[in-house]
């Protein structure tokens, strides 16, 4: 079985505008490296060799910048989103078919963790989990709730109010989702076909008849999306 990940690196980076005006949120510079860079360094450092790229916005640059590095030595595929950004859950299963029946890490490009990625999918593995969700005891507007047992058990915005429980269980914990997971092949087989769809709605459905495992980390996250990520460097 191959260590394979996907880095979810298609989205047009609105919330860093004007540095995304010309290049995509993947080639924007964090301490002297681009983030998909530091990413896929991370990957390889944890002992990926298989790694899907998805790409849309000013894709022939990610392109460009990945032949410039020689793949970093490594199986760097991507799957293309140029004529229709498909969001992360379709971006996920327009790419199922590159990961060959292997479970697959999935790694945002905009984070930035010290999380051992090696420790997360043996963990995954050992126990043969569905999914493995890795979460953060962190400020967020929009939680998962995670019963004593680290199971997924709905989701919250505490800005609208809204509250989605997909399975009966108490008492409940607010927690962190870090945009990094593992996924199995059954995980990504039950999501819905092709379109454009996030992730969490598809994982929420799925989590209402079937475990989803939590995996709480410590340590460092930052979100490099947003420009207050920046602020100080």
């Amino acid at each position: 079985m191959k260590k394979r990940a996907m880095i979810l690196a298609a989205g047009t980076g609105t919330r860093l505008l004007p540095l995304t005006e010309n290049k995509p949120k993947a080639l924007i510079e964090y301490r002297g490296k681009t983030l998909l860079e530091i990413v896929l360094r991370r990957l390889i450092h944890h002992g990926f060799r298989d790694v899907v790229i998805n790409i849309h916005h000013f894709p022939e640059q990610i392109v460009s910048f990945i032949e410039s590095k020689k793949n970093f030595g490594i199986n760097i595929r991507f799957s293309d989103e140029s004529d229709l950004l498909l969001d992360t859950g379709g971006g996920i299963k327009n790419s199922s078919g590159l990961f060959e029946g292997d479970p697959v890490l999935i790694h945002n490009v905009d984070i930035y963790t010290d999380l051992n990625l090696e420790e997360l999918y043996n963990f995954h593995n050992d126990f043969e989990h569905l999914a493995t969700f890795a979460v953060k005891e962190r400020e967020t507007s929009r939680p998962f709730l995670m019963n004593d047992s680290n199971i997924l058990c709905g989701w919250q915005n505490l800005e609208s109010g809204e509250k989605k429980l997909t399975r009966d269980s108490s008492p409940l914990r607010q927690i962190a989702y870090s945009g990094i997971a593992m996924l199995s092949p059954e995980f990504i087989e039950m999501m819905p076909p092709v379109s454009v769809y996030s992730l969490t709605p598809a994982l929420l459905e799925i989590s209402r008849t079937n475990e989803i495992q939590l995996f709480e980390h410590y340590g460092a996250w930052k979100d490099m999306g947003k420009p207050s990520a920046f602020a100080k460097e």
